[in-house]
């Protein structure tokens, strides 16, 4: 039946057993205003017209007047552009949880090889003004990255041609006000290939599955090689040293060695020894012996690794019999948790914790040798 003088059409019947947004759902979907095209309470909608909006509208409209006012409660302020945001530390979950402070997958994924390679990162640390209004910054630009390690800000995008056409003009923009600033724009296959220049090993950590991760980076290896040989250089001042490099994990190292010692003139010779069981003591076979004469020369024994000490001491005592001015040792990496001689180490690159490491000339069954970086192999792979 029809209310009178209501100037409404006839009412439907009555759906029994509908609640709710559903009680009116026909009458309402013929008679309210179209709403599809209106978004629901975008972030950036002014405070006023929200609350302009009707209080209330009978019928289906209940469930989206719920969804409106919930609307600007969900939105997060942006921190300020000037907010330094701290490193948060990644844990190898999927990139499909992107954890604080990062605010899209891409970034996560970039952080996940940073840290795989060891390399330093800052997240967000400095804006960059690009317009002014009567004083005031009315445009800036926020890296998403910064690498201490190589001087260079990044910031990664995504496919989108309209957000990676906005980013470049910003760019643009960013090197005419500040030319001194490194800055480069990666999507995911440019900054797997910027690391791959800059010698961090493979396109990406998935093409060496049996490594845990990377105890030491290219850069702190490259810094510390060339301090050694400032201080081999400081210490032979005046004097020509015979370097000795026992094969074959020795080979990377040696040669970043050598080019690090300033000093006019050093002659280079190799040796080569397998340890084995013989008498129940544990003995060394030397499979290749010296060229050189080093009787009355002064001799650095340049080793890659020292771990029981037992091989090296057997070597020290060979290279004394020959009778050299003076004899001392420089290792890449020392693990003193497994030393059981007592043997003198006069140079040391890195203390290492008991881990099987590859890379930088180090080898598992041959392989890895070619790493650029040192890397702790995963222990399912060992006997």
């Amino acid at each position: 039946m029809t209310s009178p003088g209501n100037g409404i059409g006839a009412k439907p019947k009555r759906r029994r057993g509908s609640r709710g947004g559903r009680r009116h759902k026909k009458a309402t979907a013929a008679n309210a205003e179209p709403q599809a095209a209106e978004p629901i309470a975008p972030a950036a909608k002014p405070q006023a017209e929200l609350e302009t909006k009707p209080k209330r509208r009978r019928g289906g409209q209940r469930g989206k007047k719920a969804t409106a006012d919930a609307g600007p409660s969900r939105v997060t302020a942006r921190p300020p552009l000037t907010t330094t945001r701290a490193r948060t530390p990644v844990t190898g979950a999927p990139t499909e949880d992107v954890p604080a402070p990062f605010a899209h997958p891409a970034e996560y994924e970039f952080a996940r090889i940073l840290d795989f390679y060891g390399i330093t990162w800052q997240y967000e640390p400095r804006s960059f003004p690009l317009r002014w209004e009567q004083g005031h910054v009315t445009e800036a630009f926020t890296p998403d990255f910064y690498l201490p390690d190589l001087n260079m800000y990044v910031e990664i995008t995504t496919l989108k041609t309209g957000l990676t056409a906005e980013k470049n003009r910003k760019m643009r923009l960013l090197k005419q006000l500040h030319p001194e600033v490194n800055i480069k724009l990666l999507k995911k296959r440019d900054y797997l290939r910027l690391l791959s220049k800059y010698g961090y090993g493979p396109l990406a950590p998935e093409q060496v599955p049996e490594i845990d991760r990377v105890l030491i980076p290219v850069t702190k290896l490259q810094r510390r090689v060339g301090e050694l040989g400032a201080l081999i250089s400081h210490d032979y001042a005046g004097k020509e040293p015979v370097l000795i490099g026992i094969l074959r994990g020795v080979i990377c190292f040696m040669s970043d060695l050598m080019r690090s010692i300033s000093i006019p003139a050093a002659a280079v010779d190799f040796m080569s020894v397998s340890s084995y069981e013989g008498n129940g003591s544990g003995a060394v076979r030397i499979l290749k012996d010296l060229d050189e004469n080093i009787k009355g020369r002064d001799v650095i024994l340049v080793e890659d690794i020292v771990d029981t000490g037992m091989t090296l001491n057997h070597i020290l005592e060979y290279l004394q019999s020959k009778r050299p001015a003076s004899l001392r040792v420089c290792t890449l990496l020392d693990k003193q948790a497994r030393r059981i001689a007592n043997v003198p180490l006069d140079y040391i690159g890195f203390e290492i914790p008991d881990e099987f490491v590859v890379g930088y000339g180090l080898d598992f069954r041959q392989r890895f040798r070619n790493l650029p970086f040192i890397a702790v192999l995963k222990h399912d792979l060992l006997p």
